[in-house]
């Protein structure tokens, strides 16, 4: 079921699509593409700047004088190749075979030309530990520059967190203000994530289970996600706002309750059983 936080995949070639007008923001607009073999997507970056992550299949990518060909066979084999489209800059893909893939964009000047991000550019790192392990790509992050534009990808083993400690970025709290998606894929896709929006203060809670394919909106509040035990998780991330160039760099707020566990992620772990008949 579609609600106005968490979209849930169309039929038809533009399969999931945010833009500032639906989702009551101002700056983030996403958009899922799913083609045919030899099927063509068109788009017109007008006063925006796009990153393109290719998802899934082969396809030729054609903007700003630029052609390269992109494939992925899966979001969980390979990391992905990312095309960057400047403002005023006409983008066309062309799938080679059934291809999927995602575009993100947010305002730009136009102070970067186009170019495409290979996999040895991008930051590959473990955070966290015990139950909130995971594995983070900088797909579009600081130094790679962009305007605003801010990608990751996630990978979540089943049963565990990501997000944590919880964080925040709608600037409250003494954080930037940034507005963010999380596109969702699950192995086997059979499985589900869930994912939590909310500010303690306020009457602000929403908790989503996200099915393979679904997207989720940030719009405020602290947020963070798990993988249920039965499947592996990968999301997306895309993120724009105020910060920009350089200043993309700066760092959420986290929820003061949880940062406690990042000095030693297993401090306090049980040992099962906990109690038994003998006390």
């Amino acid at each position: 079921m579609t609600t106005p936080h968490h979209l849930t995949p169309a039929a038809g070639p533009v399969r999931l699509e945010v833009t500032p007008e639906s989702a009551g923001w101002t700056h983030l607009a996403q958009r899922i593409v799913a083609l045919e073999p030899g099927g063509t997507h068109r788009w017109l970056a007008g006063d925006r700047e796009a990153a393109l992550i290719p998802l899934s299949g082969a396809m030729t990518v054609r903007a700003g004088g630029l052609e390269v060909r992109l494939e992925r066979a899966s979001v969980f084999t390979a990391m992905p190749t990312l095309v960057y489209v400047p403002p005023r800059t006409e983008l066309t893909v062309t799938a080679d075979t059934a291809a999927e893939f995602s575009l993100g964009s947010a305002p730009a000047e136009g102070r970067h030309p186009v170019r495409v991000v290979e996999p040895g550019e991008m930051r590959n790192e473990i955070r966290g530990g015990g139950g909130a392990r995971r594995q983070v790509v900088h797909v579009l992050a600081p130094p790679l520059p962009a305007e605003r534009l801010i990608c990751y990808e996630v990978y979540v083993p089943r049963g565990s967190w990501s997000g944590w400690p919880p964080h925040c970025h709608d600037g409250r709290d003494g954080s930037p203000y940034l507005e963010e998606t999380y596109l969702f894929r699950c192995d086997p896709p059979s499985g589900f994530a869930l994912h939590r929006n909310w500010r303690d203060e306020e009457s602000f809670d929403e908790v989503f289970a996200a099915a393979d394919g679904d997207l989720v909106l940030v719009t405020r509040g602290y947020h963070s996600s798990a993988a249920a035990p039965g499947s592996h998780v990968w999301f997306l991330n895309y993120l724009a706002g105020e910060l920009i160039d350089a200043e993309r760099a700066t760092p959420p707020c986290f929820h003061a309750d949880h940062t406690w566990i990042v000095d030693d992620w297993d401090a306090g772990s049980w040992e099962l059983p906990v109690v038994t008949a003998a006390g």
